[in-house]
């Protein structure tokens, strides 16, 4: 009778040992699974950021196509974007520009002056930068991706 109960003892002893195992391996996969998940995510928003941020800039250019009313300049020594439209009598400027870590845009009369903190926050980005190519068409980088504006001509993503 010693006999069978040592054996049953071993027995029980196996399959604890056995169903820790697989419980330890399933936990395993589990963590791996989530932190691969995460991985994923935080690279999917990464570039949705990055392409919003383009995006939101070719809307707001595309419908300005008359010569000289996109502009490259400098505002309070930060690297802008200037849009020009007439409306009656008066000139209006929007400017768009990186200011402390954000995609800004000011929406003002063109003869008037603001600080860059007066603008409106639209996203999240790491770098902005405004090049005039050649020609009318300006290169527009967001942090690790481009946009080739041409008024009249469209533009594309890099």
């Amino acid at each position: 009778m010693n006999k069978i109960i040592r054996g049953r003892n071993i027995d029980t002893i196996f399959v604890l040992i056995v169903f820790s195992i697989f419980a330890f391996s399933v936990l395993m996969v589990l963590m791996l699974g989530a932190s691969v998940y995460r991985n994923i995510n935080d690279i999917s928003r990464e570039g949705q950021r990055e392409h919003t941020a383009l995006s939101y800039i070719w809307t707001k250019t595309k419908n300005y196509d008359d010569a000289g009313s996109i502009t490259v300049g400098d505002f309070n020594g930060i690297p802008t974007l200037f849009i020009y439209e007439q409306i009656g009598e008066t000139k209006f400027r929007t400017a768009i520009y990186n200011y402390d870590g954000w995609l800004c845009e000011l929406y003002s009369k063109a003869d008037l002056d603001f600080s860059p903190g007066a603008g409106d926050r639209i996203i999240q980005i790491e770098s902005l930068g405004f090049r005039e190519v050649g020609g009318s068409i300006i290169e527009v980088s967001v942090d690790n991706k481009k946009l080739f504006l041409s008024p009249r001509s469209g533009a594309g993503i890099s």
